[in-house]
């Protein structure tokens, strides 16, 4: 007994220091790569070893950040939706083998015949072909009317008719967000609700969250900007800016706090350790790791013998970056609220300098 409580209080004095020198270290990389507000985080399965909110809400408003500031989290939102996909695949609703043109044959005419046999995996996966639509040389896009999903419904049908993405021998999968739309449909097709709906019951409702959609409001409140980079300079982003996502916003436009967002990883490092929560460890597994080198809405990485499920995400005024050791169970989050060469530079340092110190 003795044993342990030395060996307990020692671990805690080697965490406090690591975050006193983390936070000095986190806040040096932010005044040095111009980023307004870094929020950052390490867990466990059921613990915070250190997290912490430094910097400004904007360029032009020096509100101080803090813990309960909401950000937009980009690409990571597809985690999320692959989430609320696999709890209807084990709720029967539908099979990760499911075809799209099994429940829209209406559309088969039209697609392009490569598009055929595509499945659930397939697009959640990166593995259809869909073109990317990441915002660069992306094809012109209809002006679709309905609401959010009638509209959804009429892009992804426009998506199927165009030509496939060319695979080379050295390329197992096209990143698509436009594959996220589609794999969205299938889901809205079998159980007669929207995404919106369906992230809000799952996540607002049955994990008790409170994930929003586009950008966090900062005209109403007082919250994050983002910011993006136009002539050399950070430019704050008001919230109330005419903006959507061409349709994809299954695969990149929620926004939540660090808080949140922390314990939505923190079921997934439960289940790759095993254990069953909202879903089944399997499941977990599956996501993860079901597909080489990119899975179910998250990249599978190996560094120095070391595995990890990472991934990024941006809609170009918001970064955030997440890893999670599959060897150690250790999570690593950074939300900021820039986009800018530097930002992403000054990201990735803290993220070396938090994985070294919890490896070592």
């Amino acid at each position: 007994m003795k044993y342990k409580l030395v060996f307990l209080f020692f671990l805690s004095l080697s965490t406090f220091i690591y975050g006193q020198n983390h936070a000095q270290y986190a806040d040096s990389i932010r005044k040095v790569n111009d980023i307004p507000e870094i929020s950052y985080a390490v867990i466990t399965a059921d613990k915070i070893l250190e997290i912490n909110a430094l910097g400004f809400h904007s360029t032009a408003l020096k509100d101080p950040a803090s813990l309960t500031d909401r950000f937009h989290i980009g690409s990571n939102t597809k985690a999320m939706t692959a989430f609320v996909i696999a709890k209807y695949v084990e709720k029967g609703k539908l099979k990760w083998n499911t075809k799209f043109f099994d429940l829209f044959p209406d559309l088969k005419k039209a697609s392009k015949p490569e598009y055929y046999a595509i499945t659930l995996q397939d697009l959640l996966s990166h593995r259809g072909r869909i073109q990317a639509f990441q915002g660069e040389n992306d094809t012109i896009v209809p002006n679709f009317k309905g609401n959010s999903q009638e509209k959804r419904n009429q892009f992804g049908a426009f998506v199927l008719t165009l030509k496939p993405v060319a695979l080379t021998d050295k390329t197992k999968y096209v990143y698509s967000n436009a594959g996220y739309t589609l794999a969205t449909m299938m889901l809205e097709k079998v159980i007669g609700k929207s995404w919106e709906q369906l992230i809000n019951k799952v996540f607002n409702e049955d994990l008790k969250m409170n994930v929003k959609f586009s950008w966090p409001e900062n005209q109403l409140a007082k919250d994050t900007w983002g910011h993006s980079f136009e002539n050399n300079k950070l430019v704050p982003v008001p919230s109330n800016t005419d903006y959507h996502l061409d349709f994809t916003e299954p695969s990149g436009d929620l926004n939540l706090t660090l808080q949140d967002y922390i314990r939505f990883i923190q079921l997934n490092i439960q289940g790759l350790q095993g254990h069953n929560n909202y879903l089944k460890a399997s499941t977990y597994k599956i996501i993860h790791k079901g597909v080489e080198e990119y899975s179910l809405g998250w990249f599978n990485s190996y560094e120095n013998d070391q595995d990890f499920s990472t991934h990024a995400g941006t809609a170009g005024t918001y970064y955030t970056l997440v890893s999670i050791d599959r060897k150690k169970y250790i999570g690593y989050i950074i939300f900021t609220n820039s986009f800018s060469e530097t930002t992403v530079n000054g990201v990735r340092l803290l993220m070396r300098k938090l994985k070294k110190d919890y490896t070592n």
